[in-house]
């Protein structure tokens, strides 16, 4: 009965600490980016839409090439809703030259852009790829995943989900 309580006690902690964690949660950093086309994407412009993933990736990583489609897929899902994807190539001067032709060969819908100096990435800590971080509408990181395994997209799925309905 002693070993109930505790673990009745614990769980409560926890769960009043997630919530005070949840009240405190980090601003995303605003940063300006090129896409594909050379047009500047500021990521400020679309706070308030609804959630924004920002996913860090290059031509090289095998692991991204195995998430960029199931990202894909989420973005021409839930896009009507207000759901954003930002790809955000590290691909440096040497290698970016293979990433439009990588994207339009993919046929992927949400924008790219390209970080070829890396200076987001260290922004955000992405010290490998893939590196994905998921913002709210408020402009609050909510959720950030190191690495790619199949079955990854569909907790970030429920995380969409439970985004767009507080959006309301």
């Amino acid at each position: 009965m002693k070993r109930l309580k505790i673990i009745l006690l614990s769980s409560l902690f926890l769960i009043a600490a997630g919530q005070l964690i949840a009240q405190n949660l980090p601003d995303a950093i605003d940063f300006t980016l090129e896409n594909l086309n050379g047009e500047e994407v500021t990521l400020s412009d679309y706070f308030g839409q609804g959630p924004i993933l920002i996913s860090f990736w290059a031509t090289w990583c095998k692991p991204c090439k195995q998430e960029l489609p199931k990202l894909n897929e989420l973005y021409k899902k839930y896009s009507d809703k207000g759901f954003q994807v930002f790809a955000l190539s590290v691909d440096a001067e040497k290698s970016v030259a293979k990433v439009k032709p990588y994207v339009e060969a993919h046929g992927f819908e949400f924008p790219v852009l390209l970080d070829t100096d890396g200076e987001t990435a260290r922004d955000y800590y992405a010290q490998v790829v893939p590196y994905s971080v998921l913002i709210n509408k408020d402009g609050k990181i909510v959720w950030s995943h190191m690495g790619y395994k199949r079955g990854d997209e569909i907790e970030l799925e429920k995380l969409i989900k439970k985004l767009l309905k507080k959006k309301k």
